[in-house]
């Protein structure tokens, strides 16, 4: 790819690096389970999916020779400011699923227990120890490219509500070859897209949100998104428990709007540096 076009455009550039790495696996895997193929690749492989949107993004950032979330990216904020922010996205997806786990014993169910969260697609039980898996890889590897490369660059030409918008179609789109071959996803086909699609919504904003109030720290959206896909992503989790977690985020996402929380902007940036264009298309 062109380095002049790709300094025009790399927002459309880490599109379609971040697909093609992730659907180089993800694709062989779904037509492997459509019965397209007869290869024999172990499903495992769908966890490095995962890092196609951190391989992107830092990719792009190192041959544009920019810090990851572009060169107007701010001053990194003082520690005492970005650690409380690093304990709610660590925390508030665990306070959710407590709740909704109390909700469901009040309503005569038997909610899923935190040891069974280690029950994960395509791998053996992890016990506890999954929500490491799921640091590395929905947290990491995803919130990287995601928060870390492209939301302050949707943010340098979009408010802060469209840019969680315009990240959450590349964001579903990105999963579109899991719904062949994760059995959850599999089993609803594709008319389970417009709820996946408006959860990932409420998710983008309240992500959004904590990348904002830090300062500009991917870190409470990776803990974030760790500790969500911890409570809500085992196939043990589902019925009421699962819904209620969801609807929490929901209601997270519904009281940031309605309260200005993306109204009030951006993290900070000084001004762009005179050797480079201050404005960069899409």
């Amino acid at each position: 790819m062109h380095p002049v076009w790709m300094k025009r455009h790399p927002v459309a550039t880490y599109f379609a690096l971040a697909y093609a790495i992730s659907w180089a696996i993800g694709v062989p895997l779904a037509l492997q389970a459509q019965g397209v193929t007869q290869t024999h690749l172990p499903f495992a492989l769908h966890y490095l999916t995962a890092f196609g949107p951190a391989l992107a993004g830092l990719a792009i950032a190192f041959m544009l020779g920019e810090p990851l979330a572009g060169a107007r990216a701010q001053t990194s904020a003082p520690l005492h400011h970005r650690v409380p922010w690093w304990i709610v996205g660590f925390g508030s997806p665990l306070l959710m699923f407590t709740a909704a786990q109390f909700v469901a014993r009040v309503a005569g169910q038997q909610p899923p227990s935190w040891q069974a969260l280690g029950q994960v697609h395509f791998l053996p039980e992890l016990g506890l120890t999954a929500w490491c898996l799921w640091f590395a890889t929905s947290g990491c590897g995803e919130e990287i490219g995601w928060r870390g490369f492209l939301l302050p660059r949707l943010q340098e030409h979009h408010s802060p509500l469209r840019s969680s918008a315009l990240l959450t179609i590349g964001w579903a789109a990105w999963h579109i070859p899991a719904f062949f071959y994760i059995p959850g996803y599999a089993a609803l086909g594709l008319l389970i897209l417009p709820g996946f699609f408006f959860s990932l919504f409420a998710g983008a904003v309240v992500l959004t949100w904590l990348y904002n109030v830090s300062g500009g720290s991917v870190m409470p959206a990776i803990l974030w998104h760790a500790s969500f896909n911890f409570v809500t992503a085992s196939p043990a989790v589902a019925g009421l428990t699962a819904g209620v977690t969801s609807m929490f985020v929901v209601a997270w996402a519904v009281a940031v709007l309605v309260g200005g929380g993306l109204r009030r902007g951006r993290p900070s940036r000084p001004a762009p540096y005179t050797s480079r264009p201050t404005e960069r298309p899409l």
